[in-house]
């Protein structure tokens, strides 16, 4: 069951100290799993140096020394580095970096500042939001599906194999807490604060102008709601409170306007997409051409080295490539029932951002790897998981302890591979 609507309303310092309490323990579980398994991985089997100079030619995720490169790497990989380059030196000079949004980016320049190294600014900032993310989930999901639901609603979160982007330097964290803020602010009926964590959402991520939809009908239904039950203690929703959804769209107008104001071109957000060989092929072409790769992928792991190579639009090692198509594949089957179960049990707003969430990958699939980063771009989304807190607290232990074991297995192996310098999502 959830809460009455006067906790709904104002949640007491104490739950939102049992929301922390939560979040603390998933967090420093997850990341010591994250940690071991990384570390454990560079001293087995070392890292890949031609990536790691290939891609960071500049040292910007290892400036340490040996020590200490190595305990930051589970968390400085791969677009880390383009997020350290912008902070350092903004947008300017290469028209790939606008598919980055600004907000991350921005926080740990100034964050940088403070401590002296833009990279511990970037790890610090994004366990920070990771925390505090995971905090605001549990209170939400306490409102829709109660306490003991919401609980596991954290830890599956804290350990599906897309949370390794939580603590390293992307911005995977920074939009979880603020698009989970927002929709706990609209749940709440705190519209301003929803409308400005919203346009933040938009200013960290494309997908973010999307938290329009949770907004907007989670107005709708309060609206609904106070007309036909009216409270003394509930104040009514008005219209022009509707405006504030509004202020969502802002966040990406601001960051169009920079770099319209600092000569880069108005669309380079995502005409930038090219370079990752993303395009528009229609909806759900995704799940189609994903369907494809994994299939070809698991032709070549049967059939072993090529010759024959059988999807050869892939660019690198075959077999790595068919190993990331068939994995890619089931991350996609398994969100299926999870996103069925939060349209079927969730309030409609949770469900449908969830839908439309995934729709933007799956209608810009990337050529070579049509579900790539689709770990990344499910981890986010914050219903899916509250409907498998729901389904794992009416289930007994052994369906906890499969899934979370799961879950923490392919964490491991993501945080291994990612950890050295090996592709991962």
């Amino acid at each position: 069951m959830g809460v009455t609507v006067q906790e709904r309303r104002a949640p007491s310092r104490a739950a939102w100290r049992d929301d922390l309490a939560v979040a603390w323990r998933a967090f420093w579980t997850s990341r010591l799993l994250v940690w071991a398994a990384g570390l454990g991985a560079i001293a087995i089997w070392g890292i890949h140096e031609a990536h790691a100079h290939a891609f960071d030619p500049a040292g910007l995720t290892r400036p340490f020394g040996p020590l200490g490169d190595h305990l930051v790497a589970p968390a400085a990989r791969w677009d880390s580095v383009w997020f350290l380059e912008i902070a350092r030196d903004g947008y300017g000079g290469s028209g790939d970096r606008a598919a980055f949004f600004p907000l991350y980016p921005a926080l740990v320049k100034v964050l940088g500042w403070v401590c002296g190294s833009a990279l511990i600014a970037a790890i610090a900032l994004s366990m920070a939001a990771f925390l505090v993310g995971m905090a605001a989930l549990h209170r939400l999901a306490v409102i829709e599906v109660g306490p003991d639901a919401a609980r596991w609603t954290v830890y599956a979160l804290a350990l599906f194999p897309g949370s390794l982007w939580f603590s390293a330097a992307y911005s995977e964290s920074l939009f979880l807490m603020v698009s989970v803020g927002a929709v706990l602010a609209a749940r709440t009926r705190h519209w301003a604060l929803a409308g400005v964590l919203g346009a933040l959402g938009a200013a960290t991520r494309s997908a973010g102008l999307l938290l329009v939809v949770p907004l907007a009908l989670l107005w709708w239904d309060a609206r609904r709601e106070s007309r036909s039950h009216p409270s003394p203690t509930t104040p009514a929703v008005r219209w022009p409170s509707l405006a504030w959804v509004g202020v969502v769209p802002l966040g990406l107008a601001a960051y169009v306007g920079y770099l319209a104001a600092t000569g880069e071109p108005a669309d380079a957000p995502f005409s930038a997409q090219d370079t990752w060989h993303r395009a528009l092929k229609g909806p759900w072409t995704g799940v189609w051409d994903g369907a494809t790769a994994a299939w070809d992928g698991l032709r070549q792991l049967v059939h072993g080295p090529p010759p024959p190579l059988y999807f050869d639009k892939a660019a690198g090692d075959a077999m790595a490539i068919g190993r990331h198509n068939l994995l890619l594949f089931v991350c996609l089957v398994i969100a299926v029932p999870a996103l069925i179960g939060a349209l079927r049990r969730l309030p409609l707003a949770h469900g449908a951002y969830a839908l439309c969430a995934l729709l933007l990958p799956l209608s810009y699939p990337v050529t070579p790897q049509p579900l790539m980063s689709l770990p990344r771009f499910e981890a986010v989304l914050y219903p899916l998981f509250i409907w498998l807190g729901w389904w794992l607290a009416r289930g007994g232990a052994v369906r906890r302890a499969l899934v979370l074991g799961v879950f923490g297995a392919g964490l491991a192996f993501c945080a291994a591979l990612f950890s050295t310098w090996h592709w991962v999502a």
